[in-house]
């Protein structure tokens, strides 16, 4: 959804627009109930100089007016964990909650960024430049009251602190999934591969992944429908956005 300045012009085309239909409406009763046409029109031609200029400084007024209003803090929801976990799905979930409630939301998937920079690998060094990059791409986009949704794997907690401090408001979501309940997923067959050294550097297998020691929130997803495990994750943005 994007953000938008209510310019005087705009007012006034709406001014215009409202003050003709209204102006019918008023010719129409005034007729039905005097049956006299000029004594309709005549009503209607004072009423429509009074009530344009009346309209059309309620609606600049209510504009300067932050009375049901609230602000929303932008934030940063990272979703961290194993290939497999489900990072994706309950991103993709956080993201379509967001949205429905007529918020600026951006996500962030580290498998699609990967394919804008197709020569990133997957040592450590290389891993840890490309969550650096999306967690600096999250703060731009926070800083400029974005929402941010993020799925990486993002396996050392050192590089997660780094983001962390890149964000003002970063929420840490780890999808605490086993390792062998994200093998028996595997819909790419990735874990095979790593296990048979067809892959190196798999977190998980031949890489560790450091689990984070204090996520903001923590989803269990093993034994736990998508839905089940959306819940915890929901409860967190309604905190987030009544703050």
């Amino acid at each position: 959804m994007s953000m938008y300045y209510e310019s005087k012009r705009r007012s006034v085309v709406k001014t215009i627009s409202w003050r003709f239909f209204a102006t019918l409406d008023t010719t129409l009763i005034v007729f039905i109930l005097t049956g006299e046409l000029l004594l309709a029109v005549s009503v209607s031609g004072i009423e429509i100089v009074t009530k344009l200029m009346l309209y059309f400084f309620h609606e600049r007024s209510w504009n300067k007016i932050n009375f049901g209003r609230r602000t929303i803090q932008p934030f940063v929801l990272w979703f961290t964990g194993l290939s497999g976990a489900g990072k994706s799905t309950l991103a993709e979930l956080a993201t379509d909650y967001l949205k429905k409630k007529g918020l600026q939301v951006q996500q962030l998937d580290g498998d699609k960024i990967r394919e804008i920079f197709p020569n990133t690998g997957f040592s450590r060094i290389e891993r840890d430049r490309h969550v650096r990059r999306v967690g600096y791409l999250a703060s731009m986009l926070e800083h400029n009251n974005v929402i941010v949704v993020a799925a990486l794997i993002s396996p050392y907690e050192e590089t997660r602190q780094q983001v962390r401090e890149l964000c003002r408001n970063f929420v840490e979501v780890y999808v605490d999934t086993p390792l062998e309940v994200c093998e028996d997923r595997d819909p790419k067959k990735l874990y095979q591969r790593a296990r048979a050294g067809e892959i190196q550097h798999f977190t998980g297998i031949d890489d560790p992944y450091e689990p984070p020691p204090q996520p903001e929130v923590r989803v269990r997803t093993e034994g736990m429908s998508v839905d089940q495990s959306f819940e915890e994750i929901r409860r967190t943005i309604d905190k987030l956005l009544t703050v």
